[in-house]
């Protein structure tokens, strides 16, 4: 099964999208946006930005997690995954969201 970007809305009312792996498995968030339409924006630049190794920051939580952030060419986070429990399994879920996020359909959950 192929990867998906689900649109939603949250409790505030702002518009959230999350990439799903194939699996189900959420390997990428956004943050919160106004409107749909930036929402939507930030799906395409995460299609984008997901093919340049260097937009993914890796980092590491407070509590010593491995995590990243995907980042647009202005250096604005456009995603953030998990927590992962090794820098390894960090690193296969950003090869999974270079490989998912491209081609992944849009289930829109706000329509």
């Amino acid at each position: 099964m192929a990867g998906k970007f689900e649109l939603y809305k949250d409790k505030a009312g702002e518009f959230r999208f999350r990439l799903k792996a194939g699996n189900g498995e959420t390997i990428l968030a956004s943050e919160g946006y106004k409107q749909k339409s930036s929402a939507t924006n930030g799906i395409e630049s995460v299609r984008k930005n997901s093919q340049i190794d260097a937009r993914f920051e890796r980092k590491t939580t407070t509590s010593g997690k491995p995590m990243f952030n995907l980042k647009a060419s202005n250096g604005q986070v456009i995603g953030t995954s998990e927590t992962y429990s090794s820098e390894s399994a960090r690193d296969n879920g950003i090869a999974s969201v270079a490989k998912n996020a491209p081609d992944a359909k849009v289930d829109d959950q706000t329509a």
